[in-house]
């Protein structure tokens, strides 16, 4: 991903760009681009949008984009075009012929080499700031999607340490080669670690 710092890009400045095959947008007043998505990435970007069409769209819950559409946040001039978009039945974000306007409910990216950074910093901070409900990340490496970068840590005798959550929030893991049918679990007070 290639930032240029220039006089406060907005959104707007964004949409009067050649159309190069880049993926282009204003955050915090300076223009990102990003190159081509790779295969790999469209595949996941695919996959994702037939589950999410089948569980949100088909039901009637709301409507789905894939990128390249643009969401634009007019109060700060700022403009992204997310890996996927969701928009629910009488949701904040307004849909129309140029794109979504406002917070859509639901962004998910999928981590790529060029863009890890970014979407994990500061994407984040512009989804949280705008009001986004949901932000999804996808590490293709990992295996996982992630709403937020939650550390899972070691065992203990008291349970398991998890970095990164909030107090109040409920964190939900498993893995088949950790957790087996009818296994005792301790919930943790906060500050409870081991």
């Amino acid at each position: 991903m290639e930032r240029m710092a220039l006089s406060q890009i907005t959104w707007q400045d964004v949409q009067q760009l050649p159309d190069d095959g880049h993926r282009h947008e204003a955050i915090e007043g300076e223009l990102c681009v990003t190159p081509a998505p790779t295969p790999r990435h469209q595949d996941i970007v695919l996959r994702l949008a037939l589950r999410l069409q089948a569980l949100l769209v088909a039901p009637g819950h709301g409507r789905l984009w894939v990128a390249p559409v643009g969401v634009e946040f007019p109060d700060s001039a700022e403009g992204v075009q997310p890996d996927l978009v969701f928009v629910a039945s009488g949701g904040k974000a307004e849909v129309g012929d140029a794109g979504i306007v406002g917070a859509p409910d639901l962004v998910i990216e999928i981590l790529s080499p060029t863009t890890a950074h970014r979407d994990r910093g500061i994407k984040r901070k512009l989804y949280e700031r705008q009001g986004v409900e949901q932000y999804w990340i996808v590490d293709p490496d990992a295996g996982k999607v992630s709403r937020r970068e939650v550390e899972v840590g070691r065992v203990t005798p008291r349970g398991l340490v998890v970095r990164g959550v909030k107090p109040g929030e409920w964190v939900a893991i498993a893995g088949a080669n950790v957790l087996q049918e009818d296994q005792k679990v301790r919930i943790l007070e906060q500050g409870g670690g081991g």
